[in-house]
């Protein structure tokens, strides 16, 4: 097949309007970040299996990159008081987020300094007054200060400054917690590119954790992330083949860590001819939940977009007590998903309120776990409900399973089905490699190009 030029290349779009031009219509205006454009041809190569199923490039991974990258690793509400700690464990690293007497949030290496037996077990928090060792009870206090050692006599070689636990580097953005097992890192600020900026209209900080659900994926966590860093697959995967559920999606690559898509909803699909009426839009949009209810009639000079968009501002506010009104219609309704290499996903959006991480199995590429968080807004008058615990579901159990998930469930079904259909796809493909699209995939093939250098650093 003849290949296009690198003057062609990544310059098609789907046919229609863009993004850009549906939101520009909107009632209330979006944020100036939606109206970025930054997308960026990376080539065209295929993408090796061998990436996601040997463990030697895993081992790679481990070894070059997991440390040297920034993770959030818990929310602030996970430690909101002295004593309060959070391990977060990836591959080999494992890690204590603990708020010391002071409040500030440290990051200590979990091994204990005498014979390096993990000092909290792997994925737990709670409180401690101290950080005690379980095999011979050295003790160190929350400053990271060695306060006890069991029959000093026997360690005239031990001193408080020599077996001080040793810190990651720490951060915190939006209300996450960042950590950075490499203690030469750039900073967080740097490492996060335009994220800053772009999240200051929509309030990530002022949110807290409605559902937290933990899953065992059978994909290896690259495969895992790149089934959501595209809405390429929506019209098989989850509209069934149907005809005319594309909607206009843009993609952007920021610098070498960030990537983001946006797509509407309760806009016609570009390629319908004729497309629906704004009423019809309005009819689809109540099929995904409001079955019971009839839908307003859209007025003259309206959209269905900004219709919905009011109904769904007046639910919040009555659930929430506070006013939604300056909320953009594109923030309330729209798919917006911003990507932090390695590992997260935040949606910052009104009604889809989702955050991501994807973390690899310590032995066996083939599988990694998922971690899918609901952020709700906080309330104005009280403080927000502490975090859940993270409810665990094996491979092959459903989401349905988890009380709350809601009709969503069904849809992250259908995502870990494909993943599982991928994994041996990998091991039975004649061809070697996988195929990505130029704008729709950009964003997989900036991941892949990310741990590249890293690999090759």
């Amino acid at each position: 097949m003849h290949k296009k030029s690198l003057q062609t290349a990544g310059e098609a779009r789907m046919p229609g309007p863009s993004y850009r031009d549906f939101i520009l219509k909107d009632k209330v205006p979006p944020p100036k970040a939606f109206l970025e454009e930054s997308y960026e041809y990376l080539g065209d190569q295929d993408i090796p299996y061998s990436h996601y199923t040997s463990k030697s490039f895993a081992e790679r991974e481990f070894e070059k990159m997991w440390p040297k990258t920034w993770q959030w690793a818990c929310r602030e509400e996970h430690i909101p008081e002295p004593g309060d700690y959070y391990v977060y464990d990836v591959g080999h690293l494992s890690a204590i987020i603990i708020r010391d007497s002071d409040k500030k949030i440290r990051g200590y290496f979990n091994a204990c300094m005498h014979r390096g037996t993990q000092l909290k077990e792997p994925g737990s928090s709670g409180w401690s007054n101290d950080l005690r060792c379980p095999f011979h009870g050295w003790i160190w206090n929350l400053e990271g200060e060695l306060a006890e050692l069991p029959q000093s006599w026997d360690f005239p070689h031990v001193t408080k400054e020599s077996h001080k636990l040793p810190e990651a580097r720490i951060g915190t953005f939006a209300g996450f917690v960042f950590i950075n097992f490499d203690q030469a890192a750039q900073s967080l600020e740097e490492y996060l590119g335009v994220l800053p900026d772009h999240f200051k209209e929509f309030g990530v900080e002022n949110r807290h954790v409605d559902l937290h659900i933990q899953k065992r994926l059978p994909a290896n966590w690259k495969a895992a992330a790149e089934a959501f860093l595209e809405a390429y697959h929506v019209r098989e995967t989850h509209a069934g083949g149907r005809e005319g559920t594309e909607v206009a999606t843009q993609y952007d690559v920021f610098g070498e860590n960030v990537s983001r898509f946006i797509h509407t909803v309760g806009a016609p699909c570009p390629l319908l001819d004729p497309p629906p009426s704004e009423q019809e839009l309005l009819e689809r949009l109540f099929v995904r939940g409001r079955e019971d209810e009839e839908p307003p009639i859209v007025p003259e000079g309206s959209t269905a977009r900004d219709v919905y968009a009011d109904i769904v501002r007046r639910q919040f506010e009555e659930k929430y007590e506070q006013s939604f009104a300056h909320v953009s219609t594109a923030q309330v309704l729209d798919s917006i998903e911003y990507f932090l290499f390695p590992n997260m996903f935040v949606f910052p959006g009104l009604s889809l309120p989702m955050a991501y991480r994807f973390r690899p199995d310590p032995s066996d590429p083939d599988y990694s776990l998922f971690d899918l968080l609901f952020l709700r807004p906080n309330p104005i008058n009280e403080a927000p409900p502490p975090p859940p615990d993270p409810i665990f579901i094996d491979v092959h159990q459903s989401y349905m399973e988890v009380e709350g998930i809601g009709r969503l469930g069904g849809v992250y079904d259908e995502d870990t089905s494909n993943l599982a259909a991928q994994t041996r796809g990998f091991k039975s493909s004649l061809k070697a490699g996988q195929t990505l699209g130029n704008y729709q995939e950009i964003r997989a093939r900036h991941l892949h190009k990310t741990i590249e250098k890293y690999l090759e650093a």
